[in-house]
């Protein structure tokens, strides 16, 4: 048993959509450091480009802003990817959006704009990626991360309807998704992070030492976590871990 390369990303592609920030950009750099080639992609052109450019100090990586939230976008990414790539080893689906508001006044737009980025969009776009992630796994195994919340294992007292709605969706997808693909040598996981300092958890950003007094590991994630669970996942070492879901919450979902 050769262990020195099981976690090694050398000279694989991968792509991470909602790159540019958060736990994209921590799932990105991970890759980077593994010595992955990786592409990110994000809605703002700029903030994906100024990623981009601070994260090629890392290793080789490139910015393909876009918004994947539609099939239109979908196809629009496979086909920027396409010009520079011919196949596809790891693909990451974190876009990804938040909505809360009272239930009485829970609007359809929002529904629509989270369940749409956080549940339509992998699934079409793992659809539209499936040629070059078929032409990767000729070679080895394939590899789908998708990125859920453990809001969609576990009910968290916010009313944010879609949110948790779609990313349980995401990890019942995950497991119909792996079944299929398998079949290619494409494997599919999923992680569910808690509280991780980004944009989207402006909580964990800003309140990191309240937010830590309620989770059993008494911190908020790190880069280091996050990142050390998608390259499990997405390297030799997870190539058994066929349509599960890795919880990365320092024991949050076992405390509520």
């Amino acid at each position: 048993m050769n262990t020195s390369d099981l976690f090694s990303l050398k000279g694989r592609t991968a792509l991470v959509t909602g790159g540019s920030r958060g736990i994209g950009r921590m799932i990105a750099a991970g890759f980077l450091a593994q010595g992955a080639r990786v592409y990110i992609t994000a809605r703002k052109a700029a903030a994906c480009d100024q990623t981009a450019r601070e994260l090629s100090a890392i290793g080789p990586c490139v910015s393909l802003p876009i918004d994947v939230s539609t099939l239109d976008g979908a196809r629009a990414l496979a086909a920027a990817y396409a010009q520079h790539e011919g196949s596809l080893d790891i693909l990451v689906n974190n876009a990804g959006a938040a909505w809360g508001a009272p239930f009485d006044e829970f609007p359809e737009g929002g529904w629509d704009k989270v369940v749409d980025l956080n549940l339509k969009a992998p699934f079409f776009l793992t659809q539209t990626l499936h040629e070059p992630l078929r032409k990767a796994a000729a070679q080895r195994p394939a590899k789908v991360i998708n990125i859920a919340s453990i809001d969609g294992v576990s009910v968290n007292p916010q009313e944010t309807y879609s949110y948790a709605a779609s990313k349980a969706g995401l990890i019942h997808l995950t497991r119909r998704m792996a079944l299929r693909l398998v079949q290619d040598n494409i494997v599919v996981s999923a992680i569910a992070p808690g509280a991780f300092a980004s944009d989207m958890n402006k909580d964990a950003r800003d309140h990191g030492d309240e937010i830590s007094a309620r989770i059993p590991a008494r911190r908020i994630g790190t880069d280091e976590d996050m990142a050390g669970a998608a390259i499990y996942l997405a390297s030799r070492a997870g190539d058994y871990v066929v349509g599960s879901t890795l919880v990365v919450d320092g024991g949050v979902t076992h405390a509520r």
